[in-house]
């Protein structure tokens, strides 16, 4: 029974345009594990105990939050159903990973050592090399880099087609951006391939997700940004925190500039509403002086 209400919940999550990857594998599980036990229906305790399955307090928050969905959409056509507390496991409080703001130094070396990577007279260095810059440039996400096709190389700029929230959008490039990703498709263009992934492996397939983490790490490690695996360090997402705060550096002696630029940044970013964008940003000392000045000047009673 629980099977089948699962795969009604997932094809009418699936109807509305949710992939419904994640949840629906959870929730397999979840239903898995309660129909071993005979259960016809979702009862707290349960939950509770496959919960206390995942190896970390996320995760078991996680499974907990994905099964409470689930149940909610259940209890309101069966109040058989139980609909575990948010707070099963106590309040969650979201702790924000600093992020690590690069240098325009770090991330010149970092582009220079993927210039480096083997095998030798092959696709794979410029790659990699051409996509790290690409998502320091712009501010992409790695899955988006990931995902531009060559038709999607238009005199404009790129576009990134439905994205994480279903939405597409063209992100004008800078001159100089235009030219690495030019240099870069005139060896793209000549390369075997059946793919038309703009960036692809040095066999001519396009790149998995875990394979560009792999070799990002593999290069930050490479010029002593990170430390043995295992380790903190800074991360190929922290290129899309960097792009943030280095935009807003460019406009911070201009309170009205900041405000127009944070909306913008916001759309060029793809997030859905500007709050998002907040998470993004990141004190530095440059931000914290124009900051500091803004202070003065109105404590001075200037309009800044």
């Amino acid at each position: 029974m629980l099977s089948q209400l699962l795969a009604d919940h997932a094809a009418l999550h699936q109807a509305l345009g949710f992939k419904f990857r994640t949840p629906g594998i959870l929730l397999r599980n979840f239903v898995a594990f309660a129909e071993h036990r005979g259960e016809r229906v979702i009862t707290t305790a349960t939950v509770h105990e496959w919960a206390l399955q995942a190896p970390s307090p996320e995760q078991r928050r996680n499974r907990l939050l994905t099964v409470r969905r689930f149940a909610l959409s259940l209890h309101a056509e069966d109040p058989r159903h139980e609909v575990p507390s948010a707070d099963l496991f106590g309040r969650a409080s979201r702790k924000r990973r600093t992020p690590y703001i690069y240098s325009p130094g770090e991330i010149r070396r970092l582009i220079d050592a993927a210039q480096r990577l083997g095998p030798d007279d092959s696709i794979r260095s410029l790659t990699y090399a051409t996509m790290f810059g690409l998502i320091a440039a712009t501010g992409m996400r790695v899955s988006e880099a990931i995902a531009i096709r060559l038709p999607d190389v238009i005199d404009d700029g790129l576009i990134i087609a439905q994205t994480k929230f279903k939405k597409s959008r063209l992100l004008p490039l800078h001159t100089t951006t235009r030219h690495a990703l030019d240099r870069y498709l005139a060896t793209r263009l000549k390369a075997a391939s059946q793919s038309d992934a703009l960036f692809i492996s040095h066999q001519g397939t396009p790149l998995a997700y875990p394979t560009v983490i792999m070799v990002f790490l593999q290069t930050i490690r490479s010029i002593g940004l990170r430390g043995a695996p295992g380790s903190r360090g800074p991360r190929i997402h922290d290129l899309r925190h960097t792009f943030a705060v280095r935009s807003l550096e460019r406009c911070a002696h201009d309170s009205q500039a900041v405000a127009r630029h944070i909306t913008a940044l916001s759309t060029y970013l793809g997030h859905a509403h500007v709050t998002d964008t907040y998470w993004y940003l990141q004190a530095t000392h440059e931000l914290m002086a124009h900051m500091s000045a803004a202070g003065e000047t109105l404590h001075r009673g200037v309009t800044a």
